[in-house]
C-alpha cells in the first residue's frame, strides 16, 4: 500500500481553527492528552497530535476500503453535512446526513427494505408505472418519494453492514456510534474536547463546530485516499 504522504499544513490549520475545543465547564477528562492548553477558559487541541491521530484514521480507512470494505459516513451537524458527503460520494460509499434514523445499524433489515421500496417508488415513477393513477394519487406517492428520499438515498449503497462507521461529529453522533458498537463494527471520527475518546477506535481530535475545521479533514481525507 502507498505511504501517506499529505501532512496537513500546520499554519492551514491554524487558519480553520482546528485548535479551538470546548469550554473548559464542558471538557471531559478523557481528552487530556489531546489539549496542548487552556486559554481563556477555552481548550486548545495540541494539532501535532491532530496531525498523528488523522494519519492513523487515514491508514485504517485505506486498508479498510483495499479490502473491499464498506464505510458509512455519518454527519449530523449542519456545518458538516456538504463536505461529508462530497466525500462519500467521491468514495461510493453510502452515508447519512442530518438525521440518524434509529436501528440503522440494529435493525439493519428493516432499514434495507426501506431503501428498496424507495428503489421501487422511483423505478415505478421513471417507467411512467403510476400514469394509471389519478392525480391526487400521483401527488401523494411524490411525496412519499421525496420524505423517503431525504432519509434513505445515501443508504442505497449499504447492502449490507458496514466495516466502519466514520462519524463528523462524536458529540452529536451519539446513537450511531452506539449501534456501530453494539453490532461489532469499528469507529472513527472528529472528537471535540467535550467527548469521550473511548467511545472510538480511531480519532481524530479537532473542531468539529467549525466547517472550515471539518471540510479540511474531509479535504485531506479524500485527497489521501483517492491518491492512487
Amino acid at each position: 500500500m502507498q505511504e501517506i504522504q499529505t501532512q496537513v499544513p500546520y499554519e492551514d490549520m491554524l487558519k480553520a481553527g482546528m485548535h479551538f475545543g470546548r469550554k473548559k465547564t464542558v471538557y471531559n477528562p478523557l481528552m487530556s492528552k489531546y489539549v496542548f492548553t487552556v486559554r481563556d477558559g477555552i481548550c486548545i487541541i495540541d494539532l501535532l497530535k491532530t496531525q498523528a491521530q488523522l494519519k492513523n484514521s487515514i491508514e485504517f480507512l485505506k486498508t479498510t476500503l483495499a479490502k473491499g470494505g464498506l464505510v458509512l459516513f455519518v454527519a449530523l451537524t449542519k456545518q458538516s453535512v456538504d463536505s461529508t458527503k462530497d466525500l462519500a460520494e467521491t468514495l461510493n460509499m453510502p452515508y447519512v446526513v442530518d438525521r440518524w434514523i434509529g436501528g440503522t445499524l440494529t435493525n439493519y433489515k428493516a432499514i434495507n427494505s426501506r431503501v428498496k421500496k424507495l428503489e421501487e417508488l422511483e423505478k415505478a415513477t421513471k417507467s411512467g408505472e403510476l400514469d394509471k393513477y389519478t392525480k391526487k394519487e400521483k401527488m401523494m406517492f411524490n411525496k412519499e418519494l421525496q420524505k423517503m428520499s431525504v432519509h434513505f438515498e445515501g443508504l442505497k449503497k449499504l447492502t449490507r453492514m458496514p466495516d466502519a462507521v466514520f462519524v463528523s461529529s462524536l458529540k452529536e453522533s451519539a446513537l450511531p456510534v452506539r449501534e456501530a458498537k453494539r453490532v461489532g463494527v469499528k469507529t472513527l471520527g472528529i472528537a471535540n474536547t467535550d467527548s469521550n475518546p473511548d467511545d472510538m477506535n480511531y480519532v481524530i481530535p479537532a473542531n468539529d463546530r467549525s466547517k472550515k475545521s471539518v471540510d479540511l479533514i474531509m479535504e485531506i481525507i479524500k485527497t489521501e485516499l483517492t491518491n492512487k
